[in-house]
């Protein structure tokens, strides 16, 4: 038998720094960065909270992930909060977001040039002006009925409201308890979705596109009617009579100024005068106007 004694390996004397991937966990196992913790205890929530959220196509509500991870909801927003706020201080393309009562993945609008291209290369369906205006009118004044949408558009929108319920933004939510209980209209979560709101509190305020006072003062003296021009175009123009007017208050009377009464005073006249032109006559050169007018020279006249 040899007498050599064969030394025990030394203990390993590699420190933390200097272990293998299988002894620092899975920061050190790959070169990309490490999924933020948020300093909580257990980091499989945060990553499980990415993991739900990214590979669902609607957004996810609070109460699903406290279900599935069995935590509280207001842990659940609050971690969600802290995971949008590392990402956007990260400098990240996409941000976590609540929408239409849930959480969801999306680019980040500084983006929004390159994802436009990409998704809408080739697409052509838009949604018509008159579909976008009577979206707007349900968005603002829901719950609303057909009538009223006709009355503030001006023509029928029973074609758009198919239009806009097939696409999925506006559906019928209920009946308005007056007469004849109208069918009322409002908007779903996929319009919600779609313009990346939360609720309808989201919307922005008309306040800020309605014009101007001087602007509207100018719409209304544009459309507005002076009495003067609407009395033009009503009243006809006088004609001009076409009978003499005498120049002055002595010029005798025509005869269609002539009372009755006048009338009636000037017939016994005109008759003696017209007996007299024959006696004129036959009195011949000699006779005068005396003569003829003395009643004792007639034929036939009596003196009494």
């Amino acid at each position: 038998m040899s007498d050599t004694q064969v030394d025990p390996p030394a203990p390993d004397q590699t420190g933390p720094d200097q272990a293998g991937p299988d002894q620092t966990g899975r920061d050190q196992a790959g070169s990309g960065p490490a999924a933020p913790t948020l300093g909580i205890g257990n980091p499989d929530v945060v990553r499980a909270i990415e993991a739900v959220v990214m590979v669902s196509a609607e957004p996810v509500e609070s109460a699903a992930l406290a279900n599935l991870l069995d935590i509280t909801d207001e842990t659940v927003d609050d971690l969600c909060r802290r995971l949008a706020r590392a990402y956007d201080e990260a400098g990240a393309g996409f941000q976590l977001v609540k929408v239409a009562g849930g959480w969801r993945y999306q680019s980040h609008p500084d983006l929004a040039p390159y994802v436009e291209r990409h998704v809408l290369e080739g697409q052509t369906a838009r949604l018509s002006a008159a579909a976008l205006e009577t979206l707007a009118i349900v968005a603002y004044k829901q719950p609303i009925s057909r009538a009223q949408i006709a009355s503030i558009r001006g023509v029928d929108p029973d074609g758009v409201l198919r239009t806009l319920q097939a696409r999925g933004y506006v559906d019928q939510i209920g009946r308005d308890p007056g007469p004849g209980q109208a069918m009322l209209w409002g908007t779903t979560s996929l319009f919600l979705d779609k313009l990346g709101l939360d609720s309808l509190a989201d919307l922005p305020p008309l306040a800020e596109f309605v014009p101007g006072a001087d602007v509207v003062e100018a719409l209304e003296q544009g459309l507005r009617i002076t009495p003067t021009t609407a009395v033009a175009a009503e009243v006809p123009a006088p004609t001009v009579a076409s009978t003499p007017v005498a120049a002055d208050d002595t010029a005798p009377a025509t005869p269609d100024d002539t009372t009755p009464d006048e009338a009636d005073e000037r017939e016994p006249v005109e008759a003696e005068s017209d007996d007299a032109e024959p006696d004129e006559a036959e009195g011949g050169p000699g006779s005068s106007a005396d003569e003829v007018a003395r009643p004792g020279d007639r034929p036939g006249v009596v003196e009494g």
